[in-house]
């Protein structure tokens, strides 16, 4: 029997590449564009789709986002103009163990990270420079085929990052400035999973960087749903039998 294929869904705001030629002449197709590419040619079995914020429905309407697997999310100049409506039935999905949720760059400020995992999402920030991407759990899945450090160009990003202490901390920055940052985190929220990672500013072009790319492609496996072998309830159902019930009499 085959494997369900998953179903993946990139998620930009798609405001840059179409207000700013600069952007635009580094991603001519969106970045969403050029991540639904390397995703395909990784591994051809993905179904993955396109949206964007000024699509109907932003681009999630009910049939597309209850049969999406994994969902990755780049944000930046319009965070208020998403509909709370949508945030909260992603964030249920989330929880109920339906969809993994990856996260990129200025999307930690997105209404969807800071409901999913429960944060005010701010950071500090700086101009644009040499960053040294270190590997610092070359075991997890995420980390695979990943050496113990890569370069980037990137905009800085710098802690205090104010966000929840994460269930498993995979990658960090270290920029020519000298600041650090916590740029590959893990969460895991109700049966879901949630991944955030730094990289990916619109003027830089680290979505090009075949490590970065093999990050991402890592990230949709390992958030991808479980099978866990029961319903999740949404919402605090009250338990109607005894427990004594459910052994063999």
């Amino acid at each position: 029997m085959s494997e369900k294929k998953l179903n993946v869904v990139v998620w930009n705001e798609f405001r840059h590449e179409r207000l700013e030629e600069a952007c635009k002449a580094i991603y001519p197709d969106g970045i969403h564009g050029l991540i639904k590419s390397f995703l395909e040619a990784d591994d051809s079995s993905l179904n993955v789709r396109l949206a964007a914020l000024d699509d109907p429905d932003q681009g999630l309407p009910d049939e597309v986002l209850n049969e999406t697997d994994v969902l990755l999310w780049w944000g930046h100049m319009a965070h208020h103009e998403v509909d709370d409506g949508l945030v909260e039935r992603i964030r249920q999905r989330v929880y109920m163990g339906k969809m993994g949720l990856i996260v990129l760059h200025s999307g930690h400020h997105s209404k969807v990270f800071k409901q999913v995992v429960g944060t005010n999402g701010n950071l500090s920030w700086g101009r644009d420079q040499n960053e040294i991407m270190w590997n610092l759990l070359p075991a997890h899945p995420i980390a695979a085929g990943i050496p113990d450090h890569f370069n980037l160009f990137e905009e800085l990003y710098c802690e205090p990052f104010y966000v929840p202490q994460p269930d498993e901390l995979v990658f960090g920055g270290w920029f020519e400035d000298g600041f650090i940052f916590r740029s590959g985190l893990c969460y895991y929220r109700g049966a879901g999973k949630v991944f955030y990672f730094q990289p990916g500013h619109e003027f830089c072009r680290s979505f090009y960087n075949p490590y970065v790319q093999r990050i991402i492609c890592n990230a949709v496996k390992w958030a991808a749903p479980n099978d866990i072998g029961y319903p999740i309830e949404n919402g605090c159902p009250c338990i109607q039998y005894k427990l004594s019930d459910k052994f063999d009499q």
